[in-house]
């Protein structure tokens, strides 16, 4: 009976605290490691310790437990070793569009980033490059009215920011790489593509995006959509193409789709400027499924 009240207990503190700031359903990162990354699943006290804590499900699966402790639950891990109880100091919910732009291009290259850039030799050996004009690419890339292509790749942005900002900041920003980062929610997705309406390439890999979709604008310059590993499936797919009808690619591994679901036929319908269609590494092993995308006009 004590473990059931306490699973009560656990129940109503698990959705928010006031004094850190997190929510059930957000996206965080380990602070001071980007790519350690997980959905916050419980906000509260444990039973034991003292003050708040928070319950996060890791993406890499790298935890303790499945979200629960001395035989308490307090959440649902994804698997048995994925979960984890982390103060609220030591999580980030992230930063905005703006900010990690300023990270990635006003900010030194960190010796880790400079070890990464290297060539093979013939004997498969690493040798390091050193760039010519480093100073200049750099100055270059910090002018930011000037970029047309951005990688924003795993450093927390988790928002926009200033709406005000953005299209002025980059006003011929036409590639947009967001791979790993804290993003979720589609209706942030639709304001940064407003708000840059050079863009006509968005790599959202690795983002784990909510399943509803709401107040999403329609994405007419969006040519080159990335949805690797972001948890979509074909439902929301359906739902998204009502507002990208200029796309051409549309990239979707590794996001266990297992069925081709139309909305309202037995085949898809609509994709009138779609060329690709990359479904690799997804749970599909029927051809029937498969049958379903022969309408598509870009494809007969």
């Amino acid at each position: 009976m004590q473990n059931l009240n306490s699973s009560l207990n656990a129940e109503k503190s698990s959705t928010f605290d006031s004094t850190s700031g997190f929510i059930v359903g957000q996206r965080v990162h380990f602070a001071g490691d980007h790519r350690r990354i997980g959905t916050v699943k419980y906000v509260g006290p444990v039973e034991g310790y003292s003050g708040t804590w928070i319950g996060v499900d890791w993406d890499n699966a790298d935890g303790k437990h499945d979200g629960s402790i001395n035989g308490i639950r307090y959440f649902e891990a994804e698997s048995e070793k994925s979960g984890s109880f982390v103060r609220p100091q030591n999580l980030s919910f992230g930063v905005s569009l703006l900010d990690g732009l300023e990270l990635r291009y006003r900010g030194s290259s960190t010796k880790e980033e400079e070890e990464e850039m290297y060539v093979l030799s013939a004997s498969n050996r690493r040798v390091s490059i050193e760039l010519v004009g480093k100073e200049k690419l750099e100055d270059k890339l910090s002018r930011f009215e000037e970029l047309t292509v951005a990688s924003l790749s795993y450093l927390g942005v988790s928002y926009l920011g200033p709406t005000c900002q953005i299209r002025s900041v980059m006003p011929n920003l036409k590639e947009l790489d967001l791979t790993g980062n804290l993003l979720s929610d589609w209706k942030d997705i639709g304001n940064i593509c407003e708000e840059l309406p050079t863009l006509r390439a968005l790599n959202l890999t690795n983002n784990k995006m909510a399943s509803v979709m709401t107040g999403l604008p329609l994405l007419k310059n969006i040519r080159i959509l990335v949805l690797n590993n972001t948890g979509i499936q074909w439902a929301e797919v359906e739902i998204l193409k009502l507002s990208l009808p200029m796309i051409e690619e549309l990239h979707l591994m590794c996001n266990k789709i297992s069925a081709i679901t139309p909305k309202y036929t037995s085949a898809v319908q609509g994709f009138s400027s779609l060329k690709l269609l990359n479904m690799e590494d997804n749970c599909i092993s029927d051809w029937v499924e498969i049958v379903k995308l022969f309408l598509l006009e870009s494809f007969i």
